[in-house]
C-alpha cells in the first residue's frame, strides 16, 4: 500500500464437529480457496472492462491468469444472482470469432431502458438457440412479446417453435445489407464486362457512390454518381430499385406497406437483374415477418442488436483472439451482461 509491502496473516478457525465433521471459518473478504480478496478481484475485473487482460496484468504487476480468474469469479457470481424475469423483447444475432467459419450466437435483451447480453452460445445452429430457450425457461419464453433476428433459417425455426406468441421482426439492417450486396454484385459484373469489351470504364471506383446514402455522399462522389446515372446501365437500374425500396420504411400501416412491397417485388422480378431478383424472392418468402416491424410500431429493430454486436466485436478484438470459447464467453458476459457485483468490505474510488 502506497509503495509499502503489506502482508496480512490470518489463520481461519477450524472446528471438528462430531456431527458435521471439520468446518472452517468463513471470512467476509474472500471466498473459498481463492488467493485474492473479493475487493481486489472486483478491482481487477473493473479495469478488465477498460483494458485488455494482458494490459491489466502488466499495469498492476500480477499475472494474466489472476486477472482471468478474477473476471471469471465476478461473472459467475453475477450470472447466479441476475434477474431474468420481466424480459419482454430479445434480439438474436451471430458474430464471427477466430479464423474460419466460427460463429457465436448472441441473445440480447432489448427492452426500453434495459439492453444487455443474456446468453452466448457456440456456433449458430438450431441446437445452439434451443439451449438458450432451455436455460430461459418455458414460462419466460411465453412472456416474450418481441423477437428480432435476421433471415437465418435455424433461428426462424426455433423462434417460431419456442415463442410463437411473440411478434417476430426480421432485421431491417440485414435486408438493406442484402440489397447493397446485390447492387454491388451487379456493378462489379458489369464493370468487368465493359472492361473486357473495351468500353470506357465508367464504373471504375464507383462502389461507394452507389452504396452510400445520398445525404452521406461527398461532393466528389455526388459528381461521380450524377455521371453514372446519365448512362443506361444495369447498375443504374439496380441502384434506382434499391433507392426506391427506402420508401417502404416510411409507411405506418402494415396493409399499405404490404401493397408497396408487392409492387416493388413485381418490378424487380421484371427487371431481369438476377442478384436483385434473388433478394426479391427472399423478401417475398419472409414478407409476414418483415411486416411485423410495422405491427410493432417501429419500436424494435436489430439496429440495437447490431450496436451491441459492435461492442462484442471490440471485446473479442481487445483480447487479440481468445483461444477457447470459455474465455470469450466470460469476456462477453463481463463487458455486455450488465451483471450485478458481489458485495465487498471495500470500495475502490
Amino acid at each position: 500500500m502506497w509503495g509499502i509491502a503489506v502482508f496480512f496473516l490470518y489463520v481461519m478457525r477450524r472446528v471438528n464437529c462430531s456431527r458435521c465433521g471439520v468446518k472452517v471459518e468463513q471470512i467476509p473478504w474472500a471466498k473459498g480457496k481463492q488467493t485474492l480478496t473479493t475487493s481486489y478481484q472486483q478491482f481487477l475485473a473493473h479495469w478488465a472492462k477498460l483494458l485488455s487482460w494482458e494490459q491489466v496484468a502488466v499495469n498492476f504487476n500480477t499475472s494474466w491468469d489472476k486477472v482471468y480468474r478474477s473476471v471469471e469469479q465476478i461473472v459467475r457470481w453475477g450470472l447466479k444472482h441476475r434477474d431474468l424475469d420481466n424480459v419482454e423483447s430479445i434480439g438474436v444475432d451471430e458474430i464471427s470469432w477466430k479464423k474460419g467459419h466460427n460463429y457465436l450466437t448472441l441473445v440480447y435483451q432489448i427492452d426500453q431502458g434495459c439492453k444487455r447480453l443474456l446468453w452466448v452460445g457456440e456456433d449458430r445452429t438450431a441446437k445452439t438457440l434451443l439451449r438458450f430457450f432451455h436455460l430461459f425457461g418455458t414460462e419466460r419464453s411465453q412472456n416474450l412479446k418481441h423477437v428480432c433476428s435476421d433471415m437465418w433459417r435455424a433461428y426462424i425455426k426455433v423462434i417460431h417453435k419456442k415463442a410463437p406468441q411473440a411478434i417476430h421482426i426480421l432485421d431491417r439492417f440485414h435486408i438493406v445489407a442484402n440489397l447493397n450486396k446485390a447492387v454491388n454484385e451487379v456493378r462489379a459484373e458489369e464493370h468487368r464486362k465493359m472492361t473486357a469489351d473495351g468500353y470506357e470504364p465508367v464504373l471504375k471506383k464507383s462502389r461507394w457512390c452507389i452504396l452510400k446514402r445520398p445525404e452521406n455522399l461527398t461532393e466528389k462522389q455526388e459528381i461521380k454518381l450524377k455521371e453514372i446515372l446519365s448512362y443506361n446501365l444495369k447498375t443504374v437500374r439496380a441502384y434506382l430499385l434499391k433507392e426506391d425500396f427506402d420508401g417502404f420504411w416510411d409507411y405506418t400501416s402494415p396493409a399499405w406497406a404490404e401493397k408497396y412491397l408487392d409492387r416493388w417485388c413485381t418490378r424487380v422480378m421484371r427487371s431481369k437483374i438476377d442478384p436483385m431478383k434473388k433478394v426479391a424472392r427472399s423478401i417475398r418468402k419472409h414478407k409476414p415477418l418483415i411486416l411485423n416491424w410495422f405491427r410493432a410500431k417501429k419500436q424494435f429493430s436489430s439496429g440495437i442488436v447490431e450496436g451491441l454486436n459492435n461492442k462484442a466485436k471490440v471485446t473479442t478484438r481487445t483480447s487479440y483472439g481468445f483461444r477457447t470459447f470459455k474465455c470469450a464467453e466470460i469476456a462477453l458476459y463481463h463487458a455486455l451482461g450488465n451483471l450485478p457485483e458481489p458485495p465487498s468490505t471495500h470500495r475502490f474510488c
